[in-house]
């Protein structure tokens, strides 16, 4: 994953994309603990909805990293929130996109850890076929953070 950070931006120092991969499989691992994650994560969705399981919805997780990486210091990087069939209650999926500092969300890497149950699932937005990413400005996030 170092690798495809570095590839944002010519200026992104080596050592900065590798702390924050290392980071991202980090927190995914601990957000993976902490929500008790089953498999697949449709069955998963049906146990939080349930009240068997208190969190691990897909914008639960993505909001867990927006907050999670906002309070870090990573100078050359960005990161926002995505979504994919936005208000289409089956279907909606939310997601980390990481940019370069102040660069087009498009050209981002998305960072799912939703969509394998915990298996960190990253790539360059545009190489995801699977959805059509939509950048979420304005969407508010879980203030409470995990």
């Amino acid at each position: 994953m170092s690798i495809e950070l570095r590839s944002l931006d010519d200026a992104i120092p080596p050592k900065e994309a590798k702390a924050l991969s290392e980071d991202i499989f980090h927190e995914t691992a601990e957000l993976t603990k902490e929500f008790k994650l089953t498999s697949p994560p449709w069955f998963h969705n049906f146990l939080v909805n349930i009240g068997l399981r208190e969190k691990g919805l897909c914008y639960q997780w993505s909001d867990a990293l927006y907050i999670h990486f906002l309070k870090k210091r990573y100078p050359h990087f960005s990161f926002h929130l995505g979504g994919a069939n936005i208000g289409e209650y089956f279907f909606e999926h939310n997601v980390l996109v990481v940019t370069g500092k102040g660069g087009n969300f498009g050209e981002g890497i998305v960072i799912d850890p939703w969509r394998d149950s915990g298996k960190l699932y990253f790539s360059k937005l545009k190489d995801d076929t699977k959805y059509a990413w939509k950048h979420r400005v304005n969407r508010e996030f879980c203030q409470n953070g995990k």
